[in-house]
């Protein structure tokens, strides 16, 4: 996915603008989740909402290789795809001895729901994988919507889950991994306003203070933006997944959105600003949420973890994408260009393969700019299944 927006800030504009965070003064999030089981489940299904990093596969039909027939798919999920090009949602279910397929396939506003019953009826109980690359958690006008892509946003993922089942289950592992698309959605707006700022200030329409207090005013607006995300999905947590039956439910924090190829693309000014949409949101996530009967898996300190000590996890190299823009955009005729795993392929040999000479999807963490590789995906379902046994649910 293309992420190039400019952000072109001085460094001592950014650094204000990162220092003057936006936290309140009673300090959201300082509280946790209580009431949670504390037994093993007897897990009959996983039940996923979420965006592209739990996505399996819901674009897969925009994928077919050009002038094939029947047509060949390079992919579909957000990772270097291949027969065993599993995501951590997939990982986990297996493991647990578990089918979890996606809900719904199309691109372009069309779409199919629950693909895998048309072929195999007595798997459609398996469709519960709602995540969809793009996807905010309120706005059905996601990243990317434009160019094709479904966006089904998560409040409306839940409310499709209980007009299929009434209802969740004691039974059902209930996933929610959302908030990064709100976050880009919301980093693009600030850099854009950041780019205008530092313009009209070049141009002598502001001043260095009126310029200064532009970007504190762009940044608050995505950090008030980023906090009313947040509450919104721990209000559909509470009152259309609790409150519906859920019982074992874990919702995932955020990784900073910074210690990616993305991130370390952009000015290193400017990363604190990444950092600060991610940290605000799980500030205000864990305060809609204090109280309430889940657990919480710390995705932005496991993330830090690996980035900073790769080697710990098995993971070889974690700042270059594996998959490589111009393969891609090759296998796709130049329609795709941005080198997005969307369109990646890990298998050897024409008409496949998208990786980098020399890449390997086993131990590279990242497929693109921001989405994890089949091994990326591995050693973060390893950590979430070890976090499920922490809580005596496995």
């Amino acid at each position: 996915m293309n992420r190039s927006k400019s952000w072109g800030l001085s460094l001592a504009v950014a650094l204000m603008v990162a220092a003057c965070g936006g936290s309140d003064p009673d300090v959201p999030g300082s509280g946790s989740p209580s009431g949670a089981p504390t037994t093993k489940g007897a897990f009959a299904a996983v039940v996923s909402f979420g965006d592209s990093l739990s996505d399996l596969g819901t674009y897969t039909p925009a994928t077919a290789i050009p002038g094939t027939n029947p047509p060949i798919y390079l992919g579909g999920k957000f990772t270097t795809n291949s027969a065993s090009g599993t995501i951590w949602v997939e990982n986990v279910a297996t493991t647990l001895g578990l089918m979890i397929t996606p809900a719904a396939m199309g691109f372009a506003g069309q779409s199919v729901a629950c693909p895998i019953a048309a072929t195999h009826p007595a798997l459609a109980n398996t469709c519960t994988g709602y995540g969809q690359a793009g996807a905010l958690v309120t706005d059905p006008n996601g990243y990317h919507h434009g160019s094709g892509f479904l966006t089904v946003p998560v409040v409306t993922q839940i409310a499709n889950h209980l007009t299929r089942f009434g209802s969740f289950k004691g039974s059902d592992l209930i996933l929610v991994f959302a908030g990064s698309n709100d976050a880009f959605v919301q980093g693009d707006a600030f850099a854009s306003s950041a780019a205008q700022i530092q313009a009209d200030a070049a141009a002598g329409k502001l001043t260095a203070d009126q310029a200064n207090t532009a970007l504190f005013n762009a940044e608050m607006l995505a950090l008030g933006a980023m906090k009313q995300a947040a509450l919104d999905l721990g209000g559909y947590v509470r009152d259309k997944i609790l409150a519906q039956g859920g019982k074992y439910v874990v919702v995932l924090l955020l990784p900073d959105i910074s210690e990616t190829p993305y991130g370390q693309s952009i000015p290193a000014a400017a990363r604190p600003v990444l950092t600060g949409l991610s940290q605000n949101f799980n500030q205000w996530l864990r305060e809609s949420l204090t109280g309430q009967p889940v657990q919480l898996f710390d995705t932005y300190s496991w993330w830090h973890g690996v980035y900073a000590n790769p080697g710990q996890y098995g993971i070889a190299n974690n700042t270059v994408a594996a998959c490589d823009p111009a393969k891609i955009s090759a296998l796709t005729a130049g329609a795709v260009t941005d080198g997005t795993s969307m369109f990646c392929n890990a298998t050897a040999g024409a008409p496949y393969n998208g990786l980098r000479s020399g890449a390997d999807a086993g131990t590279w963490f990242f497929a693109d700019s921001v989405h994890p590789s089949t091994g990326g995906h591995k050693v973060f379902g390893d950590a979430f299944l070890a976090q499920l046994k922490s809580f005596g649910w496995i």
